[in-house]
């Protein structure tokens, strides 16, 4: 038995479904029956829903999702109705979340462990955007690498979403930053997040090697993959390390570990999100470091693009050809 809000919710809403792994085309809007809070689940009405490339991945098939999908991990709202035995949460409450599942539509049902609160200084909108590049950029910055005063880190894709907030927060942090972009236009977003150079990805690693006289960075944050890889490793200094922790460019292809002692003892990580999220105390912990930042105006948070919910095609084309900057959301 659920406890809802007065007003009846409907039978049916909308959501994104696929059937077949493939192109931004196999994503079909459809009207479906509206899920259900289950025992200990809550039921979220979405106001903005997260894009991010591992919905890309699991629609190409390159992370394997059963079929029928509803892609999605992210987004923020209200919550209309508690399953049985949840108490932490109210209806009415305004929550977001990363690790959700099919979000990709006008309601989702989720466990209450993965629920962030929303501070009354944040708006739903804003909220929609920080939960997973916002946890992603402050688990790097944080526990992968700990940036410190001394420290200097090379960001890939400095106006990406994960890239604005990861140079502001190692900047906070007292680190140098080099961040990598791709046009005029996105440099100068990058520099507006505190990137103390800004350059281009033509032959980065000898422009990084020219930053450091000779030395090279401490760490690369690396969410590109194949594309920069190599040139990555050739940034690093001796016992640099390197955080792989993406592949917009596609997954880098097997190579010959040795590699890492004869460039330095290197040191590569391919982190995952959920690792760094094992308890509510730790996504609380995260979460609530980021939402004081925005209320205190000391983290901008950048939506670079919003389209409708019936348009998810479109958003995975725009954002797979790198054409948007910031955070890319849905809006039902």
């Amino acid at each position: 038995m659920t406890t809802s809000t007065s007003s009846d919710l409907p039978e049916t809403s909308q959501a994104i479904v696929m059937t077949e792994h493939g192109e931004p085309s196999v994503l079909r809007f459809v009207e479906m029956p509206t899920p259900v809070a289950g025992p200990g689940q809550v039921l979220v009405k979405l106001t903005a829903i997260g894009v991010n490339f591992v919905d890309i991945y699991r629609r190409q098939g390159l992370y394997p999702v059963s079929l029928p999908h509803t892609p999605g991990t992210e987004g923020s709202g209200v919550i209309v109705a508690l399953g049985q035995g949840v108490e932490e949460w109210a209806v009415g409450d305004r929550v977001a979340f990363a690790e959700g599942l099919d979000s990709y539509a006008e309601f989702v049902a989720i466990d209450p462990q993965y629920l962030l609160p929303i501070p009354d200084g944040v708006d739903d909108t804003t909220a929609a955007a920080i939960p997973l590049q916002g946890m992603t950029a402050h688990y790097l910055a944080t526990s992968v690498f700990a940036l410190a005063k001394g420290h200097t880190a090379l960001i890939h894709a400095g106006a990406g979403g994960v890239g604005l907030l990861l140079t502001q927060l190692a900047k906070a942090r007292g680190a140098r930053v080099i961040t990598t972009v791709s046009t005029p236009e996105k440099a100068e977003l990058s520099r507006q997040a505190g990137s103390d150079h800004v350059i281009y990805y033509e032959e980065f690693d000898t422009t990084v090697r020219d930053l450091t006289k000779g030395v090279g960075v401490d760490v690369v944050y690396d969410g590109v993959g194949r594309d920069t890889f190599d040139q990555s490793l050739a940034s690093l200094r001796v016992r640099g390390m390197l955080a792989l922790f993406g592949m917009a460019s596609g997954p880098v292809p097997l190579f010959d570990l040795s590699r890492l002692a004869s460039g330095g003892s290197l040191s590569v990580i391919r982190p995952t999100m959920g690792h760094y999220l094992q308890t509510t105390e730790e996504r609380r912990w995260r979460s609530g470091e980021l939402f004081a930042a925005i209320e205190a105006g000391t983290l901008n948070v950048r939506v670079g693009a919003t389209y409708p919910l019936a348009d998810a095609a479109k958003a995975h084309e725009d954002l797979a050809a790198r054409l948007t900057t910031g955070k890319v959301l849905l809006v039902p």
